[in-house]
């Protein structure tokens, strides 16, 4: 099934330094980090990225305007000169094939744009005491330059694993030329968990040099506008959707 890129150059996807990807997940950690981010450092919407497998559902976007389901691509610079592109969206397919050929077909799209390394944001289901933000590798190379950097890298975590579209593009990339990693902090799981985003950001600005404009503070207008629409319940309904039991969408 193609996909279908509709981009606001006529040149394209541009290119960066860096990408940086996140869905929904555990606590919505990785989402919210990215949507905190585009807001703080003013990012430009560059793209959509429209696909067959998500669910036929049209939304009115922030223009009022009817749109088609969709990812979509933003485009920021940093304090030090470097271009992050940034690439969330609202859900992912729910049929494990479609999940394949979305991920492969981004993958194709992300290394015809030259784009050389990734980071898929997640949150990792942990106990409240424990507030870390840390990095699990997809190639061993990619491993050791990260190590090099002062990154701190896991190898034993997630122990049980991670499923869903997440987990497809930080493990593929090197397969298309792309040092992808997973960059996980840990939460409680409840949905909007801001302050695991937060953590999750702060590391990558200094673990890669980047310098990022965050919000301030918890009191920030993003953040709380996060808080207000977060669900008040943090059921995990994960389990459900798995077969492994020890394994969890990221």
């Amino acid at each position: 099934m193609p996909l279908l890129i509709d981009t606001t150059s006529e040149h394209g996807l541009p290119t960066a330094d860096l990408l940086l990807f996140a869905l929904p997940g555990v606590g919505d950690v990785g989402k919210n980090a990215i949507e905190m981010l585009n807001e703080s450092s003013q990012a430009e919407r560059v793209a959509r990225f429209i696909h067959p497998g998500l669910a036929p559902l049209a939304r009115l976007d922030e223009d009022g305007l009817l749109a088609p389901p969709h990812l979509y691509a933003s485009l920021f610079t940093t304090p030090t000169g470097q271009r992050v592109m940034t690439v969330t969206g609202p859900g992912q397919p729910s049929d494990p094939s479609h999940q394949y050929d979305f991920t492969q077909e981004l993958l194709e799209a992300f290394s015809k744009a030259q784009l050389p390394e990734m980071l898929v944001l997640a949150g990792l289901s942990s106990p409240p005491e424990k507030k870390e933000a840390f990095v699990v590798a997809s190639s061993s190379a990619h491993r050791v330059n990260m190590e090099e950097k002062g990154v701190d890298v896991r190898r034993d975590q997630p122990s049980g694993g991670a499923i869903g579209m997440s987990a497809l593009m930080a493990s593929m990339g090197p397969i298309f030329g792309i040092h992808s990693a997973c960059a996980m902090a840990t939460t409680v799981g409840a949905s909007g968990d801001v302050h695991a985003s937060l953590r999750l950001l702060e590391s990558i600005s200094e673990g890669w040099s980047l310098d990022l404009v965050l919000p301030d503070d918890v009191t920030s207008g993003v953040i709380q506008k996060l808080l207000e629409i977060a669900p008040k319940n943090s059921a995990d309904l994960v389990r459900e959707l798995t077969e492994e039991p020890d394994a969890f969408y990221i």
